[in-house]
């Protein structure tokens, strides 16, 4: 397969994301700004450091806005931001979001919905706008495999794990995240789902799920009972490795199968594992 290269004007992957959570910094900055225009540089730092909430605050949105070793990486196109900052934005960001919506309702408790109501005109939204804003740092900053599935290439990504595959070594290096669990021998590895196994593999290339699920519904009836990928909720895979004393059996990771697009990665790196 011929891969595309990019040039000086196309955008590096996951730069996008770096540009939404600084965009979101610079907004928490200017509001927090206008907020604090009426005090002192003094009082305003007086009544930070009397502040738990406003020194984190302010941690949140420097983080936010200088993004420290965010890099984006054509080779890592959904790990822009350094595990560590990710992580510190992720709790941040959930903090800020709960006590947002702890203080609305508490204000709207005490005060009657009209108030609250009136705050909203008189802030220009910024009640709805505060917590939406820290959700969304949250969602930016979810867990995240480290490629897309894509079969061509034998990259599968199952939740926040990726299996790669390595036809010519015969070896298949497991990923969770950005962070490198092991690299295992092919034959040693199995994937199973709900304790059975899954779909016996195909003999053409995996196109869509539907044609796993067609293909897998003309085969024999203990076939077809082994395992129903619609029905999956779980998927686990494992090492039963004779060479390693204590490894048989041995859970490399264990990720839940959400939407269609695991089913179908858990489907496919399957086929790829028995087929080869």
């Amino acid at each position: 397969m011929v891969l595309k290269k990019l040039s000086g004007s196309d955008p590096v992957p996951g730069s996008g994301t770096v540009f939404a959570l600084r965009a979101i910094g610079i907004i928490f900055l200017a509001r927090w700004l206008h907020s604090m225009s009426q005090f002192g540089i003094a009082s305003l730092l007086q009544a930070m450091a009397g502040s738990a909430w406003a020194c984190i605050n302010g941690v949140f949105i420097f983080l936010l806005v200088v993004m420290p070793g965010a890099k984006p990486k054509a080779e890592r196109p959904y790990h822009p931001v350094p595990h560590w900052l990710r992580k510190s934005l992720q709790v941040l960001g959930a903090l800020g979001c709960l006590f947002a919506l702890w203080t609305i309702g508490y204000f709207a408790y005490l005060s009657g919905l009209r108030a609250v109501l009136e705050t909203l005109q008189d802030s220009n939204g910024w009640l709805v706008v505060a917590p939406a804003l820290f959700a969304t740092v949250v969602w930016l900053c979810r867990a995240r495999p480290l490629w897309p599935t894509n079969p061509v290439m034998r990259r599968f990504a199952i939740g926040r794990y990726t299996v790669t595959l390595d036809i010519d070594m015969q070896t298949a290096t497991v990923w969770a995240e950005n962070r490198k669990l092991g690299q295992y021998a092919m034959n040693e590895l199995s994937l199973r789902a709900s304790n059975r196994l899954l779909p016996p593999p195909l003999k053409t290339s995996l196109p869509s799920l539907d044609a796993v699920l067609a293909t897998s519904a003309t085969a024999t009836e203990t076939e077809a009972a082994a395992f129903d990928a619609r029905a999956a909720r779980y998927v686990s895979l494992l090492w039963n490795s004779p060479a390693a004393a204590g490894h048989n059996r041995h859970v490399v990771f264990r990720a839940a199968t959400w939407g269609a697009a695991d089913k179908f990665a858990a489907a496919a790196l399957d086929t790829a594992l028995r087929r080869f």
